[in-house]
């Protein structure tokens, strides 16, 4: 029975030395950037789709006040 508990208190004694020895208290390094935006140049399109739409919704509303007249 002796032998038993020393063998329970050494096996406890060196889980504990492994798992302090792992040494992840203080050192963890920092969380990865986060990803770049794509590089996507949306501002001379968006002025171009503003005037197709604009002269798109004239020609719709010239034909639809021609075509009720």
């Amino acid at each position: 029975m002796h032998k038993k508990n020393m063998f329970a208190s050494v096996l406890v004694f060196f889980v504990g030395f492994a798992s302090m020895a792992q040494g992840t208290t203080g050192n963890v390094p920092p969380p990865p950037a986060p990803p770049n935006p794509p590089g996507l140049p949306i501002d001379s399109g968006i002025v171009v789709l503003f005037l197709l739409a604009l002269s798109f919704g004239v020609y719709k509303t010239y034909k639809l006040s021609k075509r009720a007249a």
